[in-house]
């Protein structure tokens, strides 16, 4: 029996010669990274833990969350990195390189077949050029730093046709916008997805990557595009010596397939709030905007910027209203200003900035304010994740069309006069405190429920991402879910001992371990839930935070404030307020393990 392309690409770098779904092996890394956000707390984990660097030469910073240096915390955390680089000998892409993702790319640093992670939830972009990349926590990140190789659970895998001919106008960002409208945030949860078709061979490095950079919106570990001829000779050129790609088998085994007729794709936008959410650009046409944004390492690349410049040519941004750009790496930077686009941009009334991750990140240009509506290029608007404000996700060109427009439109119905502004009401923050943490690691645990009944919680209404900065667990609690509609006050009203059980995909989104770590702060028990974000889950166990999944929860008769018990070693979830139980998920040996031991550390 034959096996999938991450299938492979483990076995590749294990010590097994066959891996299927479910197993869980060591698996060695080509190439370790860390953040300048999640990088001073890898460096902490690896001192507190008197551990070393398996292999410097492997191993490497990137400063792309706040490339201007604007932050002062986060100030303090590059210059930690900077310090235990030179003194481990590891190498830096400091604030004027671009986005981490990207220049392993363009560096070589990955390359088809290759292993990659990194502090950043988007590392799995590297399944553009038909690699493994992943994103995970700072103590993975310091394990793998240390070791070489960390532990991972082979995912299934799911296969997607692409049939047909993809219509006028409609760009990678679009063929993305359309999978998240039919598949949703948590279809293809924990898959990893290959896609195939005419549609997708032959799809440029730029446009696999802005598809490949969202698989973590749709819940995918990985969304993995065969690498085609092309890529293939880039990577090569890249790492400067031949590559053997990695292809699936012909009778390799797919836990979902499905065709897909992309004939009947069009142009579309994502809501506010929920990147799967997404309308026709017909349907948005005519929302009103205050700003937009085109970058990230969704839509940065050299291709995105000429179209942006292609629709910006002889046109100004719409009066009041703010359109920054920000290209993915400098090199992308250098060749917008040698091909005259920088002057586009600059003639047109756009903000340019250096290279970064920029609004995604918190720490940069591209952030909004309440009350303010900005269409994005970006691969999230999680509510508050690029700012206090509505967030629209587009393709650049759409974007660029809208801030021409003054509103949202395609660049078939920009007007002759642009739309004018109405006043706009502003919303405050709320206060909140923190609580301390019980420390208790019982295997059975009982308390007081909060019951959460919603889908895909993302990290962003977790523990917002202006906290980031924070390395101390003390001062995270007062934070957590000050960012969730209706939990506002979560953590003034928790105690200690509380147990959290909500619906599937909790922790989807970002990589950053105080989204885990804030319920530690404020000594909850435990998370109870259908499923987890991938990357969360990783977290949680790595941090001896105890979760636990269940198939129905219905059987318990859940209220908020009942007590329920949950058995880590059983899976046996008891209310004991009206008797009823149901069996979950009990640990694993490894997630035991962990969680006896304290933490991967």
């Amino acid at each position: 029996m034959g096996m999938t392309i991450i299938e492979k690409i483990l076995a590749n770098h294990s010590n097994h010669k066959v891996v299927k779904p479910g197993e869980i092996i060591d698996v060695m890394i080509d190439t370790r990274a860390a953040r300048d956000f999640g990088g001073a707390n890898v460096v902490k984990n690896l001192r507190e833990n008197g551990l070393d660097i398996e292999d410097p030469s492997k191993t490497i910073f990137t400063f792309d969350c706040n490339p201007t240096g604007s932050d002062q915390k986060y100030a303090v955390n590059q210059h930690t990195c900077r310090m235990y680089a030179r003194e481990k000998g590891i190498k830096i892409y400091d604030i004027n390189a671009g986005i981490g993702t990207h220049l392993a790319i363009d560096r070589g640093l990955v390359y088809p077949g290759s292993t990659f992670v990194s502090t950043d939830s988007h590392a799995n972009i590297m399944g553009a050029v038909g690699a493994f990349g992943q994103g995970m926590g700072d103590q993975d990140i310091a394990a793998t730093w240390a070791h070489g190789s960390v532990w991972f659970k082979v995912p299934a895998s799911a296969k997607l046709n692409f049939k047909g001919k993809l219509p006028e106008g409609v760009t990678a960002k679009d063929i993305v916008l359309n999978l998240l409208n039919k598949f949703g945030a948590n279809t293809l949860l924990g898959y990893s997805v290959e896609l195939y078709g005419e549609a997708i061979e032959g799809l440029s490095l730029g446009d696999r990557i802005t598809i490949a950079s969202m698989g973590t919106e749709m819940g995918a570990i990985i969304v993995m595009i065969p690498p085609s001829k092309e890529i293939v000779e880039y990577s090569e050129k890249s790492i400067g010596k031949k590559i053997d790609p990695v292809y699936a088998d012909a009778d390799a085994v797919y836990a979902l397939e499905e065709d897909i007729d992309v004939s009947q794709f069009v142009m579309r936008v994502s809501r506010p709030g929920h990147p799967e959410d997404t309308i026709s650009v017909e349907e948005a046409q005519k929302i009103k905007i205050d700003s937009a944004f085109i970058g990230s390492c969704t839509n940065g690349r050299i291709e995105d910027m000429r179209e942006t410049a292609r629709i910006l040519k002889d046109r100004k941004v719409a009066p009041g209203v703010v359109l920054k750009i920000v290209p993915s790496t400098d090199e992308v930077w250098q060749q917008c200003l040698e091909e005259g686009i920088i002057k586009i941009f600059k003639d047109a009334g756009a903000l340019v900035s250096n290279a970064g991750c920029a609004g995604c990140a918190a720490g940069q240009v591209g952030q909004n304010c309440p009350g303010e509506v900005t269409i994005s290029t970006g691969n999230r608007n999680f509510a508050g994740k690029q700012g206090k404000g509505e967030v629209y996700l587009a393709s650049p060109v759409v974007v660029a069309s809208s801030a021409v427009a003054g509103y949202i439109s395609n660049e078939y119905d920009i007007p002759s006069t642009p739309a004018e502004f109405e006043k706009k009401a502003y919303l405050k923050a709320m206060d909140v405190v923190k609580k301390d943490d019980s420390g208790d690691k019982p295997t059975i645990v009982e308390g007081r429920v909060w019951y959460i009944q919603q889908d895909n919680i993302d990290t962003d209404m977790i523990f917002h991402n202006r906290y980031l900065a924070i390395t101390d667990i003390n001062e995270m609690g007062q934070y957590t879910f000050d960012n969730l509609k209706g939990y506002e006050d979560f953590a003034k009203k928790a105690t200690p001992g509380d147990i959290v059980i909500t619906h599937k995909n909790f922790g989807a989104g970002s990589s950053r371990q105080q989204a885990v770590d804030c319920f530690k702060a404020l000594g909850v028990q435990c998370i109870v839930a259908e499923s987890f974000g991938a990357i969360y889950e990783r977290n949680a166990i790595n941090a001896a935070m105890p979760i636990m999944t269940y198939d129905s929860i219905k059987a318990l008769g859940l209220n908020d404030g009942d007590t329920v018990s949950v058995n880590f070693k059983t899976g046996e979830l008891i209310n004991k307020t009206n008797g009823k139980s149901v069996m979950g998920n009990a640990f694993s040996e490894v997630q035991l393990k962990i969680y006896q031991k304290g933490g991967l550390l």
